[in-house]
């Protein structure tokens, strides 16, 4: 039987105990994408960011320690690593907790430099992460209850959709959307770019944008036409 979501057929699954993965090439795609940036990430070394001096021609460099960098690059290798496995996994409940793990990490990343601006709006952004915490789990636990599963798999056999699905679905989006700090939150976390640190700030990028495309998918597999 070929087993397919959204017009794409199943490339493979990968069952570790109670943990699923499956691979389309759309997911297969996103996961590559992930690991390359990782990767590319991993053995990448920070710029010298110049800034211009207030009141004056002049303008200062701005270097990362080298006990910062490697911290900050061991937590966007975990960012990159987890937005990989959030591409793949056939488990709702895991899917939100790689984005849990996600907004974690991405405050860590800009958590160790020593700017006050920088240091206030990671702050302000990981308020808005753990407050989106409470509608990203509640909306998963209303699908559980709606479905009886949380496979993603399982669920797409489904053919139907109920207006808990629905509404499950709609807080499962706004726990997304304020774990990843995508609009109306990005001002949370808008300060935090101006820190030194690239290639680091870039994996918080890349984070956002596969999350956002994955809970489409999976939304799109949940709410079915009534």
């Amino acid at each position: 039987m070929v087993v397919s979501i959204l017009g794409s057929q199943i490339i493979g699954i990968i069952p570790l105990g109670d943990i699923v993965f499956y691979m389309t090439s759309f997911n297969l795609f996103m996961f590559a994408a992930a690991l390359v940036f990782t990767f590319i990430i991993a053995i990448s070394k920070t710029e010298t960011q110049i800034e211009a001096e207030f009141g004056s021609l002049g303008d200062r460099e701005i270097k990362v320690a080298k006990k910062e960098f490697k911290f900050r690059r061991f937590l966007a290798i975990i960012c990159g690593l987890a937005t990989a496995g959030a591409m793949v996994t056939g488990d709702l409940f895991d899917f939100t907790l790689f984005v849990c793990l996600i907004g974690i990490v991405n405050i860590g990343i800009v958590g160790a430099v020593k700017q006050v601006d920088v240091l206030d709006s990671a702050f302000q952004y990981g308020l808005i992460a753990m407050i989106a915490s409470t509608p990203l789990f509640v909306g998963a636990s209303l699908i559980l209850a709606a479905t009886g599963t949380i496979s993603i798999l399982a669920i797409n056999s489904l053919t139907y959709t109920t207006p808990m699905m629905l509404f499950g679905s709609i807080l499962l989006f706004l726990g997304v959307a304020g774990e990843t700090g995508v609009a109306p939150f990005f001002a949370t976390k808008a300060e935090m770019f101006r820190t030194p640190g690239s290639p680091f700030l870039l994996i918080i990028h890349l984070s956002s944008l596969l999350i956002i495309v994955r809970v489409i998918e999976i939304l799109l597999i949940i709410n079915k036409p009534f």
